[in-house]
C-alpha cells in the first residue's frame, strides 16, 4: 500500500461545506503506513467540532476500504474562538467574527453605505481581515458601490459563499435578486434575513464585519444586536438641524442596546472644488459635535462632499482606494484608524455582552400570555394588548 493510494482514497472525503475534498484542499499530512496500521493527520481550518467528527468518520471509512484495520486519523484544528463575556451569557450566533459593527443612521439619504464601503476598505489597506454585511434589505446598494453588482455569490454545501473585492468580503440581499427586484416584506422577514446573513454566509475569521444597516431603529437593529455581541456602533449623519434629530435616536438606540459608541461621521460637511481645491460651507459644517458630547462621544470624520466620492460610489470605484491621496480618503482613512483603536480599547475591558436585551418571552410563547395581558377572557379572541394575537 503506497501513499499515492491512500491520497487517492481520501479524495472521496469532501470538506464539509465545500464541493473540494481535502486531499485537493491539502489538508492531508504525516501518512504512516505500516502493514495493516495506517495514521496520519488532517489540518481542517475549522474549530468546530462536527467539521472534525465528520472528517475522521468519513475518512475512517474510505480507508477501512483499502484494508486498514488500525487507523488514526488525527484533526490538527485552530483554537475555538474565544469567547467574549456576551457569549456565555448573552447570545452569538457568528463567534468566529471577532467583532462586529453598526453603521447606523437615524434616516437615509445621509451616506451611510458610502461610509460603510470606505471604512470596511480602509481597515482592510490597515491590513485587517474585514467583511462588510450589507443589511439594508430594501435599498441594497453595496453591491454595485463595490464593483460587484453583475456578479452571485458561489453555493458550497448548505452555505454561502461572499464575494471579494478591494481585499473585502461582501454580501448583499442585492447579490442574490434580480437587477431592479422590490422586496415586499414584513418585519419578521427582515429579522429572519439578518440572522441568515450572519448565520449560513462562510465569512472567514473575520476581524471586522461591517454591517451597513437600513435607516431608523426598527427590527432589523433590534435582531442584530439580539443575534451578535456588536463591539461599536457609528452614526452617519449631515450637518444639518432635520438629519440631526434623527441621529440623536440613532445614538439613544446604540445606548439602549448596550452598543458601544465609537462616534459619528458628519457626511457631505463643506464642498471640495475639484478645480481650485478650496472648501466651502454649504450644508452647514461641525454642527455635530455638540450632538456627540451630549452622547458622551466623538466626532470621528468630517466628509467632505468631492465629486470623486460619487463617481467612485456609481463606478464601484470607491474613493478610498482609488483616489487614496484625495482629502476625502485620508479623512476616512483617519476614521478606519480611530475605530480599530475603540474597538481594541472596548476589548480590552472585558468586551461587550448583549444579555440585557435578549428576548424574556420564552421560546413558543405569545406575548399575550405574560403577565401583562389581561387574566379574564375577551371577546373576539383578543387579549386587547394591541400585540394582534386577533
Amino acid at each position: 500500500m503506497t501513499n499515492e493510494t491512500v491520497l487517492e482514497a481520501l479524495k472521496n472525503v469532501t470538506y464539509p461545506g465545500f464541493t473540494k475534498d481535502i486531499v485537493a484542499f491539502g489538508f492531508v499530512k504525516d501518512v504512516v503506513i505500516e502493514g495493516a496500521n495506517i495514521s496520519l493527520t488532517v489540518e481542517i481550518t475549522s474549530s468546530a467540532d462536527e467539521v472534525k467528527q465528520q472528517i475522521i468518520q468519513e475518512a475512517t471509512i474510505e480507508l477501512k476500504k483499502l484494508g486498514f484495520s488500525d487507523i488514526a486519523v488525527n484533526i490538527k484544528a485552530p483554537e475555538a474562538p474565544r469567547q467574549m463575556s456576551n457569549s456565555i451569557s448573552g447570545k452569538n450566533i457568528a463567534p468566529h467574527v471577532k467583532n462586529f459593527v453598526m453603521v447606523s443612521s437615524g434616516k437615509g439619504g445621509v451616506g451611510k453605505s458610502t461610509t460603510s464601503v470606505n471604512l470596511a476598505i480602509a481597515m482592510a489597506m490597515q491590513g485587517k481581515k474585514v467583511g462588510l454585511l450589507d443589511a439594508d434589505i430594501y435599498g441594497p446598494n453595496i453591491p454595485r458601490m463595490m464593483g460587484v453588482a453583475d456578479q452571485r455569490p458561489e453555493i458550497q454545501g448548505n452555505k454561502v459563499l461572499p464575494l471579494k473585492a478591494y481585499g473585502v468580503e461582501i454580501m448583499s440581499m442585492g447579490s442574490l435578486m434580480e437587477p431592479g427586484q422590490s422586496l415586499i416584506w414584513r418585519g419578521a422577514m427582515i429579522m429572519k434575513a439578518i440572522e441568515q446573513f450572519l448565520r449560513d454566509i462562510l465569512w472567514s475569521e473575520l476581524d471586522v464585519l461591517v454591517i451597513d444597516m437600513p435607516p431608523g431603529t426598527g427590527d432589523a437593529q433590534l435582531t442584530l444586536a439580539q443575534s451578535v455581541p456588536v463591539t461599536a456602533g457609528i452614526t452617519v449623519t449631515t450637518p444639518q438641524e432635520v438629519s440631526l434629530d434623527d441621529s440623536r435616536r440613532s445614538l439613544d438606540m446604540f445606548q439602549k442596546l448596550h452598543i458601544p459608541t465609537a462616534g459619528i461621521i458628519e457626511n457631505m460637511s463643506g464642498f471640495i472644488c475639484p478645480s481650485c481645491k478650496t472648501e466651502s460651507d454649504i450644508f452647514g459644517m461641525g454642527t455635530t459635535e455638540p450632538v456627540a458630547r451630549e452622547y458622551d462621544t466623538e466626532l470621528i470624520a468630517r466628509i467632505p462632499i468631492e465629486p470623486a466620492v460619487r463617481i467612485g460610489g456609481d463606478t464601484g470605484m470607491p474613493v478610498v482606494y482609488h483616489k487614496p491621496d484625495s482629502e476625502t480618503a485620508k479623512r476616512y482613512q483617519e476614521a478606519a484608524s480611530k475605530l480599530l483603536s475603540f474597538i481594541d480599547k472596548v476589548n480590552a475591558q472585558g468586551g461587550v455582552s448583549n444579555e440585557a436585551i435578549q428576548p424574556t418571552t420564552p421560546a413558543g410563547v405569545s406575548a399575550c400570555s405574560t403577565q401583562a395581558a389581561p387574566k379574564e377572557e375577551t371577546s373576539g379572541g383578543s387579549c386587547k394588548t394591541g400585540c394582534g394575537c386577533n
